[in-house]
């Protein structure tokens, strides 16, 4: 496998360490657990993972408070 570099934050690489279920798990292994949170697929076949990172991304949305409720939606969209 050939590794890279990616620069992280002191406190993301904090909350990284905080999700290793042993000390000698690498970032790698964690990031890849997280990502397996998202659903491989479902009846009609399996997701991308342009999908599954959209998915993750919208997740993250709801968690922020960046979503607005569809009868606001309609409302800006004139609907």
């Amino acid at each position: 496998m050939q590794n890279t570099t990616i620069q992280v934050s002191r406190k993301l690489k904090g909350k990284l360490d905080s999700l290793k279920q042993h000390p000698r798990e690498t970032y790698s292994e964690v990031i890849e657990m997280l990502f397996n949170l998202v659903p491989k697929g479902d009846e009609e076949g399996e997701y991308t993972d342009e999908f599954r990172l959209a998915w993750l991304r919208g997740e993250l949305d709801l968690l922020a408070g960046r979503t607005v409720s569809m009868a606001e939606a309609k409302k800006r969209l004139g609907l």
